[in-house]
């Protein structure tokens, strides 16, 4: 049951003779075209409201419930909103090539120097399609189909379908993962630069499988997986085996184990007995986004940054997502952070594209620096900046 927005933006010369403020012949043939776009008939205009020195707004209503709104700038800006209803499945009453021949003939009769007519915005659509960066730019995808969708105690779960992507796993409409995205998976991994064979490997989160699955096929000594919510796993072996494939079938196999836990109490638990592992993969989270680096989202990063650290053995390895690249602050901050953990490290980062995000993304590589020896890690300096 979505409604359909159009936008049209309009630039023209407001010193010149057909500004439709001044001129009231080119602003009734203007008050025409938009009533039109509504309504082939024409729509019932209420009476303009003038702006004073902030130029004008018009509402033009149609019988079928459809409106526009006609704003007009005197520094040379006219934009023009329209908005239809349209039973779910149906096309608008007003097609792309109705708004396109409006668009024309209102850019003539003004004598535009420039115009824009953006896509149709689909308002209240049982598939949402919008989903935003992480820079907030509002991205359309292609879904078709709401797959899943359910509240676990932690999070709302959705997996939405894309012609492009494939099934796609969104928490709390976040992108998360899409079956497109081996990309991400083998970045977290380190892009074949390590040798999990025969080596211990934890990994924070990873609920849609697909880092557990890439692991079990190096064949390591022991890959123990922390997920909070059972319902993402159990969301993932049904609707997402482009990511999972069958190794969360079975919690529990030769050389893997996935607990359901809270991964803050098993690290605790590790730092306590001493157990350490080659790598901690971090899948729980992106980096927050914030103007300074406080709150509990930030609490929470340190906190699994410093158990991670206890837990990692000497020449082990620390992988994680960072943000998308143009978070240069977030990115710097957690950069920062770095600096202030209990023991020494060194970083680099990589920076991959992940196809469903449509953007780029930051992963982190971290090892600890052996203060007696000062030696760092050889085969991959650090970039931008070491800690």
């Amino acid at each position: 049951m979505p409604a359909f927005h159009t936008l049209l933006d309009f630039q023209f010369e407001p010193g010149g003779p057909k500004n439709p403020l001044r001129d009231q012949a080119v602003y009734s043939d203007l008050c025409a075209l938009v009533s039109g776009l509504v309504q082939s008939s024409g729509a019932s205009s209420l009476p303009p409201v003038s702006l004073g020195d902030s130029g004008s707004l018009g509402v033009f209503t149609a019988e079928n419930g459809s409106h526009a709104t006609l704003r007009i700038y005197p520094q040379g800006l006219l934009t023009v909103d329209a908005e239809m209803w349209a039973a779910e499945g149906e096309q608008p009453s007003i097609t792309a090539e109705h708004v396109a021949s409006a668009q024309q003939k209102i850019s003539e009769l003004l004598g535009c120097k420039k115009s824009k007519r953006f896509p149709f915005i689909k308002r209240g659509a049982r598939v949402d399609p919008y989903v935003p960066t992480a820079d907030n730019k509002l991205i359309e995808y292609d879904f078709d189909e709401v797959v899943y969708e359910a509240d676990s105690p932690y999070q709302n779960i959705k997996i939405m379908h894309s012609p492009q992507f494939g099934n796609m796993l969104l928490l709390d409409n976040d992108p998360n993962l899409a079956e497109s995205d081996i990309a991400y998976t083998r970045a977290i991994l380190g892009n074949g630069r390590e040798d999990f064979s025969g080596k211990t490997v934890l990994i924070l989160g990873g609920g849609d499988g697909g880092i557990l699955h890439e692991l079990r096929q190096v064949s390591p000594k022991w890959v123990t997986m922390l997920e909070i919510d059972q319902l993402v796993i159990n969301a993932a072996i049904k609707h997402l085996p482009g990511i999972c494939h069958d190794s969360m079938d079975q919690l529990k196999g030769h050389n893997y184990e996935v607990l359901v836990e809270d991964c803050i109490p098993v690290l605790e638990k590790y730092v306590q007995e001493g157990t350490m592992f080659d790598f901690v993969i971090n899948d729980l989270t992106a980096i927050p986004i914030s103007t300074q680096p406080v709150g509990d989202s930030w609490d929470f990063l340190r906190k699994i940054l410093d158990f991670s650290m206890q837990v990692l053995k000497p020449t082990g390895r620390y992988y994680t997502q960072g943000n998308g690249a143009n978070m240069v602050d977030a990115l710097k901050m957690y950069e920062g952070q770095l600096e202030k953990l209990s023991c020494k490290v060194d970083f680099s980062k990589e920076t991959v594209c992940v196809p469903s995000y449509h953007e780029l993304w930051v992963f982190y590589r971290i090892w600890k620096v052996d203060a007696a020896s000062g030696c760092k890690d050889k085969d991959m300096q650090a970039t931008n900046g070491s800690t």
